[in-house]
């Protein structure tokens, strides 16, 4: 502890760690009194479960399921492929095989596994009870389960997206796809972001709080980084996509021409939004493989991983740059010289960082003993692979050589070399390294050897020709071609190689069969030797109790831990309040700042997410009905899981062990809501953000027919009513707080709040109506089409800050806003006061460009 002052600035006096482990013989009935309350599930209680060890095994078992489904659509494909002219598949059922293949691995499969492994592994490495927010897990878990399976059922209807998975207009505009089969791509993959999102806000929240006393920045598993900056990512990146599928369903429902060249649009502004997602897509899918494979490297080689520092430097430095490389995919499109050169450049410079982590693993394994076991043979054969790939991906960087190679085989195999080598290789391998974290009976090592060589061979044998197919002029995404072109063979041999792959697939599903038990409470253990925290015995509560954490790998460092903790000799032994719990602990050095009571099971965020599945299935097909009532029925399920969320509590303070006393529930900057709150801010921002990127994109494209309307609504009256409404809500906190403790302040500070939000409607109103009058058209102009847009996302936001501020209200009449702070009155005055921001700046942006 001596990297640590003895008192910090949060004023936690780090001398009291030295209270731990503590002796003595423990009070009788706290494992049961645990076992209470973190209770497993039965029958039905499962849909309401949200205990991350079932959660994140649900998770898990989804995203493979989706990587199934995908594989056997791959092998339909490459049937077709095996030999000229073949007549397996249709052109139509080929187009749709592919563009629900792309779909499903990059949207279904890739990114909610990689958040599946870290909603089952993260609470267990930070020797947390839980995530922070349980219920918004199995929330974005059930958005994920029912909306994936709807979405892929479009397959069996002939309903299924046929455009690719990147869906370029014009291509998918209603001239050329008439039909709803775009609809289900746009509307359904942009549900799915939502589910990804929530998940990225719980594992920010939960890595940066939620980690045991002690585990500072500098000793977090590798695997956590990655995690930290994948959901960063997400945030960030994923608003994009969610902007631009909301775009051209605009344009195909309502006529919007945000993309039609002819009316002031323009079709690469897609490729613009899509790809400033797509290619940071990439390294999000990679980044928490590549933690995954820090920590398996450390646990083979059994030592401790050389360059932790700059292998953490090296995650933040390829989120970073990943998002100056969007355009890469653009080199083809006409793109000017300096742009082409600043991108290509930036598509180097990201290689750098992800040749730090391979040389730092490849330096780990030199300097230890390699066990070759099965996790060691995915771990070498994914650095080799991706290694591959990553050779190819430079070349594709060099423009010259991507007008060459672009849209042909060349680029196919690049992206699975990349892909499998960099995320399902180390997938495979985290399987086999961590089944013992839920399952009585360990793999087969055996059996597991046999997989892996399948699934080494097979993938070679599969994307090795298609660098050759591709450099001889076989173009992407065709269903049949032409015999006597050389390239016959090399098909023939990617189909063979293509069912070698898939045996191997098929072997370990064998032997998953076979051998998965789950147990919470009993499990296989830690077979392959890993010396961190989610090794620590186990049950639905997670660690019996929570350790002080002195190095990055506490269990090599430390042989008693284990059974200190399981003696309960540490942080929260039992509970404190009879309730679930966890510690808070401060961002940087983890210092414990407050006892945070968990909600339990609900069945509200099943219902939540079956009926936004449903909300989004009825806008496709048109049932406007049903797709109101499922909103209204989705609002109300998520209110009421959030009503127990933030309940008084008589309480305030609570000893978590070593007569060590915590708060209880607080508000404000320390809170893990107020983290929570402004991620989702940081989303909504980059959702205006990017729209507000494509209307000065398309004033830049077409000034000609860019005008200023004639009379431009009232600017002085609406700023006024959203600096108001700012003002308002900020009032509304300040009347809280200055009420004495556990008393009712009476209807002042929501009436308040309410009356911010009444402004924020008045104001919405007034621009919408405004420029109707000044005769801007959305379906005349990319300028009116951009414009309404805004002001559409502003009246959206605008009416959840009146649902919150009702929901705030009731609350108040029940006499459950008491001061001298109020969760839910934070969260609502604050949400209010940034769409007053929001509104301001969209009412600026869209009168001083043109101007008028």
């Amino acid at each position: 502890m001596s990297d640590l002052p003895a008192r910090s600035e949060t004023g936690f006096d780090h001398a009291l760690y030295a209270r731990f482990p503590t002796t003595g013989p423990r009070p009788d009935g706290e494992v049961e009194e645990l076992e209470r309350i973190w209770c497993a599930p039965r029958g039905w209680q499962y849909l309401s479960a949200v205990n991350n060890n079932y959660v994140g095994l649900f998770y898990v078992g989804t995203a493979f399921l989706f990587f199934l489904l995908a594989g056997i659509l791959a092998l339909g494909m490459r049937v077709q492929l095996a030999a000229p002219l073949m007549e397996f598949l249709p052109q139509d059922t080929y187009n749709q095989f592919f563009t629900m293949h792309g779909t499903v691995m990059m949207f279904l499969f890739a990114v909610p596994m990689v958040e599946a492994i870290g909603v089952m592994l993260l609470p267990q490495m930070l020797a947390a009870r839980d995530l922070p927010f349980p219920r918004l897990s199995a929330y974005a878990f059930w958005a994920y389960f029912v909306g994936g399976l709807l979405f892929f059922c479009s397959l069996f209807v002939g309903l299924a997206p046929d455009g690719g998975w990147f869906m370029y207009p014009p291509l998918t505009s209603t001239a050329y796809s008439p039909g709803i089969n775009t609809d289900f791509w746009l509307l359904g993959i942009g549900f799915i972001e939502i589910s990804a999102i929530a998940g990225a806000i719980e594992i920010i929240v939960g890595v940066l709080r939620t980690r045991a006393p002690g585990m500072t920045l500098s000793r977090m598993p590798m695997f956590a980084w990655a995690m930290l900056v994948f959901a960063v990512m997400i945030v960030i990146a994923f608003p994009s996509v969610i902007l631009a599928t909301l775009l051209l369903e605009l344009e195909r429902a309502f006529n919007w021409p945000f993309f039609d060249p002819t009316r002031g649009g323009d079709p690469l502004l897609w490729q613009h939004l899509f790809w400033f997602f797509g290619h940071p897509e990439v390294y999000i899918i990679f980044l928490p493989a590549a933690g995954l494979m820090s920590m398996m490297v450390a646990a083979i080689a059994r030592t401790e991983l050389v360059g932790y520092r700059l292998n953490v430097l090296a995650l933040v430095a390829t989120g970073f740059i990943s998002f100056g490389v969007w355009a890469h995919h653009m080199f083809a499109t006409g793109m000017p010289r300096v742009s082409t050169g600043y991108f290509s450049a930036a598509s180097m410079a990201v290689s750098l960082p992800a040749g730090v982590q391979v040389f730092c693993w490849i330096a780990t394994l030199a300097a230890g003993k390699v066990r070759w076991t099965v996790p060691a043979l995915f771990v070498v054969g994914g650095l080799l692979v991706f290694v591959m790939g990553g050779v190819t991906g430079v070349m594709v960087g060099m423009v010259p050589f991507d007008w060459q190679a672009h849209d042909t085989y060349f680029i196919v195999a690049h992206l699975h070399y990349v892909l499998i080598g960099g995320m399902v290789f180390p997938m495979f391998g985290a399987f086999y390294f961590w089944f013992g974290v839920q399952s009585r009976k360990a793999l087969s090592e055996r059996v597991g050897r046999w997989v892996f060589w399948l699934m080494f061979a097979g993938l070679h044998i599969t994307f090795l020709p298609m660098h050759l197919t591709g450099m001889m002029g076989m173009p992407r995404r065709v269903y049949t071609y032409l015999p006597g072109r050389g390239i016959d063979l090399l098909n023939l041999v990617s189909t063979v190689g293509a069912f070698v792959l898939a045996a191997g697939v098929v072997l370990f599903v064998i032997d998953l069969a076979r051998k998965f038990r789950f147990s919470a409470e009993e499990s296989a253990g830690n077979i392959y030797g890993g010396g961190t925290l989610e090794w620590l015995p186990t049950g639905l509560y997670s660690t019996r109790s929570i350790p002080v954490v002195t190095s990055r790998q506490p269990l090599w460092d430390d042989p008693d831990l284990a059974r200190n903790v399981e003696e309960g000799r540490y942080f929260l032994p039992g509970s404190a309040t009879g309730l679930r719990e966890t510690i808070i602990t401060s961002p940087v050095n983890a210092e414990p700042q407050y006892l945070q009571i968990m909600p339990g099971p609900s069945p509200y965020p099943f219902a939540a997410a079956v009926f936004t599945a449903f909300f989004f299935l009825a806008l496709t097909v048109q049932a406007y009905a049903f797709s109101a009532f499922s909103g209204v029925v989705a609002t109300a399920s998520m209110l009421r899981w959030l009503w127990e969320t933030d309940r008084p509590i008589r309480q305030t303070e609570a000893d978590v062990g070593a007569g060590i006393v915590l708060p209880i529930a607080i508000t404000g900057p320390s809170s893990h809501g107020w983290w929570a709150l402004n991620t989702l801010l940081v989303v909504m921002g980059m959702i205006v953000f990017m729209a507000i990127f494509s209307y000065l994109y398309l004033y830049g494209i077409h000034p000609e027919v860019w005008i200023a309307p004639p009379a431009l609504p009232e600017t002085g009256g609406i700023t006024a009513l959203l600096a108001g409404a700012f003002g308002l809500a900020w009032l509304s906190r300040l009347r809280l707080a200055r009420s004495p403790a556990g008393v009712f302040p009476g209807q002042a500070p929501w009436l308040l709040a309410a009356l911010g939000a009444a402004a924020l409607v008045a104001a919405t109103w007034i621009d919408w109506t405004g420029w109707r009058a000044a005769g801007l058209d959305p379906a005349a102009s990319g300028q009116g089409a951009t414009v309404f847009a805004l002001v559409s996302f502003q009246a959206c936001t605008v009416a959840i800050a009146a649902i919150m501020a009702l929901y705030l209200g009731y609350r108040s009449g029940r006499g459950l806003l008491q001061g001298p702070a109020s969760v839910t009155l934070d969260v609502v005055a604050r949400f209010i006061g940034f769409v007053a921001l929001q509104g301001l700046t969209i009412t600026l942006v869209v009168r001083l460009f043109p101007g008028g």
